[in-house]
């Protein structure tokens, strides 16, 4: 089965009330956008991935320069803007299923997408739902007049995203039914029995509002991890000076297996610290010829690679260079910059401090020169 993902992002936030809509709003760097992209390309079915915006966002949709993700855009409401997404697919050959998802919930586990796209090996359409436990009543004019009893509640759920369907159905039931849709896909179903209505989760709710989505920053700040990195490197003359990636003008270079840099080896090691993931001689041994003179920009990316497929992301980095010579003044804003870059996050996540030893030690001397770095991570499956 070939799943395309659409995901309705071209709402306007009213409820929200915030100049920065919800899908832009970020948490650990990512928006929620982001966040329910990434999750979706550790599903292999997923081939696609369809991002339905509101014009008004344009600029925003650029300043994420996402990848391999179509954009279409979106209609005056929910039905319009999914419909559309359906029409530019229905002519794409290879992808058979669709799922249908809201932007405002990101916080879906890969657990229930996976059971999802499992299940529509057998039915023409999965929905999560969940129960209703709170006492409900009607109000009709001033009085409330009706209670719900709990036995009636039993026939009563809410439905979340994503669901999923036979591309080729819920095309034909969006462009024959659509004054009957109601909220979301599964509305323009009238006969439930075609589908399969599966176990939803508790923190896969819909961010209306904004405590909806400190509620969720809540939840993910409760998943950060926090690792410690530390490095130093003899300086001597004859080798080239790597600091933060970039290769710096001096008398004195860095002496180690690698290139020596000693801000992306301490970097590296509280990212795997932060991760459980061990430290980077045990990763890159210094006994092995193939990390001889290698750059530490290659070691991090590989290193980033491999938490990702563990679903961490940086969250920021906090670095101490200790150094009697060069001067990290001149040097910080181009060292946050190509960190920024190297490690897939926003400058403001990166704070550098350049620090001296009062010309103490072999540091003072300048005879070598040393790094601290702590850093957290963000799962976000």
């Amino acid at each position: 089965m070939s799943f395309c993902l659409i995901i309705l992002a071209g709402g306007n936030s009213h409820r929200f009330r915030s100049n920065v809509g919800k899908p832009y709003q970020k948490i650990a760097g990512k928006s929620l956008i982001e966040i329910n992209i990434d999750k979706a390309r550790k599903i292999k079915a997923v081939k696609k991935i369809i991002l339905v915006y509101n014009k008004k966002d344009s600029k925003r949709i650029k300043s994420l320069k996402l990848r391999n993700i179509k954009l279409i855009l979106g209609g005056k409401n929910r039905q319009q803007s999914a419909f559309n997404a359906l029409k530019y697919l229905i002519k794409n050959k290879g992808i058979t299923k669709v799922l249908i998802h809201d932007v405002a919930r990101p916080n879906f586990s890969l657990k229930l997408l996976k059971t999802i796209v499992s299940k529509m090996r057998s039915y023409k359409a999965v929905v999560p739902k969940t129960n209703i436990n709170d006492a409900i009543k009607q109000k009709i004019d001033s009085s409330l007049s009706e209670y719900i009893l709990g036995k009636n509640r039993d026939n009563l759920f809410l439905t979340q995203t994503p669901q999923a369907f036979n591309l080729k159905e819920i095309y034909h039931l969006h462009k024959t039914n659509a004054a009957k849709y109601k909220d979301d896909d599964i509305s323009l179903y009238m006969d439930l029995n075609k589908v399969q209505f599966i176990e939803g989760e508790k923190n896969n709710f819909k961010v209306t509002d904004w405590s909806d989505f400190q509620n969720l920053k809540s939840i993910y700040r409760s998943k950060q991890k926090v690792g410690i990195g530390f490095d130093v490197h003899r300086l001597v003359p004859n080798r080239k000076l790597y600091l933060a990636g970039l290769k710096i003008k001096s008398k004195l270079g860095t002496l180690g297996h690698s290139d020596g840099d000693p801000v992306l080896h301490s970097i590296t090691d509280a990212i795997l610290g932060a991760c459980q993931m061990g430290d980077i001689g045990q990763m890159f041994s210094d006994k092995s010829k193939k990390f001889k003179n290698i750059r530490s920009t290659i070691l991090l990316k590989k290193v980033l690679n491999q938490i990702k497929l563990k679903g961490y992301y940086v969250n920021n980095i906090d670095i101490n260079i200790i150094t009697q010579t060069p001067k990290i003044k001149n040097l910080k804003n181009k060292m946050i910059k190509n960190i920024a870059k190297l490690c897939e996050i926003t400058k403001n996540q990166i704070n550098i401090k350049g620090k001296t030893t009062e010309k103490l030690g072999i540091i003072g001397k300048e005879k070598a020169i040393a790094c601290e770095v702590i850093a957290s991570v963000v799962k976000y499956d």
